[in-house]
């Protein structure tokens, strides 16, 4: 067995002694319990504490006594230099890594000094540095927010994370300023927050249909370290808003001889809802007389109106359509407009003679401008059509 072997072999010998039968060791001066303090991440060979000092052990008799650290962790984090009496770091310390976020990190080692046997306690806190910046767990939070909800609602977000502990970790939330939403931080215990978007006015689809967000997240570190996510919210649409025809009054002149099916008109109406609740469906709206139904079409999806019967100025002059246009919500909202139709006559009326006196017989000897009849001439057409109004002729010899 090769020296090396026996030493350690003989120190987990007395280690093993030492548990068994405490009582019947006599350890020379009482054994005692060294404290120190050291942040994590230092450099190999930086100095944790004066072991020699602090035991009043002078650095030879540290290397004479065989001075030696034992640890109950597989991975050794420090060692002992014999020489100057230091407890020196070995191996770079992640606080992160060995207690995650407890409040407290130690590690425990036994410092063990033969000649007589002693065994002294040592515990090193590991203080944690700002090496770690803020994360949130996604980029981007999106949310979907009816315009119909009320301010005051609250929609919680998920907060950032911070392994760093105390000061370090996340202390702070700021949101870009907006003048609908705002945040709300609790704490639930230590190092637990709840993060909230509150809602400060009421939001309306028809004037912005997205809102974009920025929020920070800030430990307490000096200099601080930050994180951004992107909250973006998408306004939701509820049926607020009536349809609206681009004017109230439309007003057409048609020839009383146009043909069936011809365009009169093209209605345009316009509803800022989205979906079903801005689809439209035109009609004709219940002041419409059913002579003028009978007369006209309304295309349900176009709005346009065309003829659908004959016309004739000798019967009406002028027509009234009433059109409404209804939105497609769970409760429809309509829009009304007027179409004015003014008809202009066409010559399609021939005159009409009417005998209305004869004197029969005539004399062969009448003398001239003898009234043989009168006649009555009309033509139902109106304008040069008709070339005045009706007359009544006599006829003489």
């Amino acid at each position: 067995m090769s020296s090396g072997s026996w030493g350690c072999r003989r120190a987990e010998m007395l280690r093993l002694l030492l548990l068994l039968l405490p009582p019947l060791l006599h350890l020379g001066p009482a054994a005692g319990q060294l404290v120190y303090q050291v942040r994590e991440e230092l450099p190999r060979g930086a100095v944790v504490g004066k072991v020699g000092e602090d035991l009043a052990l002078e650095p030879r008799r540290l290397a004479s006594r065989e001075a030696r650290l034992t640890s109950g962790s597989g991975k050794q984090y420090f060692s002992l230099d014999p020489a100057h009496g230091l407890l020196v770091v070995k191996e770079r310390i992640d606080r992160e890594a060995l207690c995650e976020s407890s409040a407290s990190c130690f590690l425990s080692l036994e410092l063990l000094v033969e000649q007589p046997v002693q065994v002294h306690s040592v515990e090193v806190e590991v203080l944690d540095i700002n090496d770690n910046a803020p994360r949130f767990p996604r980029q981007e939070y999106r949310l979907e927010i009816s315009e119909s909800v009320v301010p005051g609602s609250r929609f919680p977000i998920e907060s950032a994370q911070d392994p760093d502990v105390g000061s370090n970790s996340v202390q702070n939330y700021q949101l870009t300023p907006s003048e609908h939403f705002g945040l709300d931080l609790q704490d639930l215990k230590p190092g637990s927050k709840l993060l909230e978007l509150v809602l400060l006015q009421p939001l309306d689809r028809e004037q912005s249909t997205h809102q974009q967000l920025m929020l920070v997240a800030l430990d307490g570190g000096n200099p601080a370290k930050s994180a951004t996510a992107q909250i973006s919210v998408r306004v939701l649409d509820i049926n607020d808003n009536c349809p609206e025809f681009d004017r109230s009054i439309y007003m057409v002149t048609l020839l009383e001889n146009i043909d069936p099916g011809m365009l009169v008109v093209k209605l345009k109406a316009f509803d800022p809802d989205e979906s079903s609740n801005g689809d439209l469906l035109y009609s004709f709206s219940t002041y419409t007389p059913q002579k003028v139904r009978q007369l006209f079409t309304v295309h349900a999806v176009s709005g346009e109106v065309r003829v659908n019967g004959s016309l004739d100025y000798e019967e009406d002059t002028s027509y009234e359509i009433y059109v409404q246009a209804m939105d497609k919500g769970s409760v429809p909202m309509t829009g009304h407009c007027k179409v004015l139709v003014n008809i202009v006559d066409a010559n399609d009326n021939a005159p009409e003679i009417v005998l209305t006196s004869l004197y029969s017989p005539v004399s062969e000897d009448a003398q001239l401008g003898t009234v043989v009849a009168v006649l009555s001439v009309t033509d139902l057409d109106s304008g040069i059509n008709r070339q005045g109004r009706a007359q009544e002729l006599t006829l003489m010899l």
